[in-house]
């Protein structure tokens, strides 16, 4: 297990990098480091933004070989591309994870996280993309529907899988209705009391289908419920096939 002193060592010496390499023409940091909230168990999130010209496959692969061999180690990566931005994710050996995005030239800005610029010149900050509560609702329903169909069928695992996604999307809009982040599960832990018992609640007590028919009726309720504080209208349709969603579909 790393320590944060060695975190902290290995986040200089890649600040230390980035200022002296030509390639990059600007850096900062993003999530708890950025808020001054870091703990035991923080990652390391950084920025570059590449220099005009600069050839981004052969900077990549310049920065993991840096990575690895600052780091101790690079056990495995993983790429993630948003908006033609390459996001790095790096799980080091000593469990440590590191993320470096690599930002075209004409690009590096703030996305309405926290940013906290170390050198360069960032474009204006964008603001982050909003919730689409709709989607959400859309998604949740289906979810609703399988849970059933899968309780009705005795395949208990895949119910469980069904029930998850409801309560995430359960989740997704008590978060938004509240002005916290879903993104991750980051803004869950501050829910009110009432809504943090709900999602209790809406925990099966055991893989069984008497268990799970029982969740699955509480939690579609739950849900219903939440979607009527976000679309009053859109609750006022569903709630006809809510009524047979949330009919016992197994005996006790």
């Amino acid at each position: 297990m790393f320590t944060s002193s060695e975190r902290s060592s290995i986040r200089s010496q890649l600040v230390e990098l980035a200022r002296a390499d030509p390639a990059v023409a600007g850096a900062a940091l993003v999530g708890s480091a950025a808020r001054d909230e870091e703990d035991d168990w923080s990652d390391i999130d950084l920025m570059l933004q590449l220099a005009p010209g600069a050839d981004e496959p052969a900077v990549v692969d310049a920065w993991s070989a840096a990575v690895s061999r600052i780091g101790g180690g690079t056990a495995d990566l993983l790429d993630v591309d948003a908006d033609g931005v390459r996001y790095r994710v790096f799980f080091l050996r000593s469990s440590l994870q590191v993320d470096l995005s690599f930002w075209p030239h004409e690009r590096f800005r703030g996305t309405g996280e926290p940013f906290r610029l170390l050198f360069g010149a960032p474009a204006e900050p964008s603001t982050s993309r909003p919730v689409d509560t709709g989607r959400v609702i859309g998604t949740g329903w289906l979810y609703a529907i399988h849970a059933r169909s899968a309780v009705a069928r005795g395949r208990v695992w895949q119910a469980a899988g069904m029930l998850e996604e409801l309560r995430g999307a359960l989740v997704t809009l008590k978060c938004e209705r509240l002005g916290l982040s879903s993104w991750h599960g980051k803004g869950v832990d501050l829910l009110p009391a009432s809504d943090l018992d709900e999602l209790h609640r809406s925990h099966p007590a055991h893989i069984t289908v008497a268990a799970l028919d029982t969740c699955r009726r509480y939690l579609t309720t739950s849900f219903l419920d939440e979607v009527g504080r976000h679309d009053a209208e859109r609750a006022g349709r569903l709630a006809v096939p809510f009524r047979e969603l949330v009919r016992r579909v197994v005996g006790d």
